[in-house]
């Protein structure tokens, strides 16, 4: 009899997965479904959500029959500058407003990698702050505030 092997990082993957959308289908268990002509407000997260179970039972079959590399060393520079970077613009978006937000935002997760150079960080903050600019506020026409009141504008 052979033994089975499994691929440790898939199976941890594999298990967040189905757990992360287990918890969120039950949430959106509490909100009204409706149909599929007639969406109710927890009708698009429970469809996410068990999508994001089946993901998580293929990467889990996956971790079954495929052996795979040890996990490794975690990168914690990453999550240090990745992971709050979203949070700072989510708070900071309405006060700051969308230019400043954004750029402190960038300039945040451009840190995450040990090989970026402060002038190189500082260019990519403000190429991506002029691009999204563009894209958003010109081309899409959102309505949302470049400068906040946090600034005095």
């Amino acid at each position: 009899m052979k033994s089975t092997t499994f691929d440790r990082a898939n199976l941890l993957c594999g298990l967040l997965f189905i757990a992360l959308g287990a918890f969120f289908a039950l949430q959106s268990l509490t909100l009204e479904l409706g149909t599929a002509f007639r969406m109710g407000p927890g009708y698009f997260p429970l469809i996410l959500a068990c999508a994001l179970i089946l993901l998580g039972g293929v990467i889990l079959l996956q971790s079954i029959r495929i052996e795979g590399e040890p996990i490794g060393h975690i990168a914690w520079r990453g999550m240090f500058f990745i992971l709050p970077a979203p949070i700072f613009f989510g708070l900071t978006v309405r006060g700051l407003g969308f230019v400043p937000a954004l750029f402190l935002t960038a300039l945040i997760a451009s840190f995450a990698s040990g090989k970026m150079k402060p002038l190189t960080a500082l260019v990519l903050a403000f190429c991506l702050t002029i691009f999204s600019v563009l894209v958003f506020s010109y081309g899409l026409g959102l309505p949302f505030r470049r400068f906040g009141p946090w600034l005095g504008f």
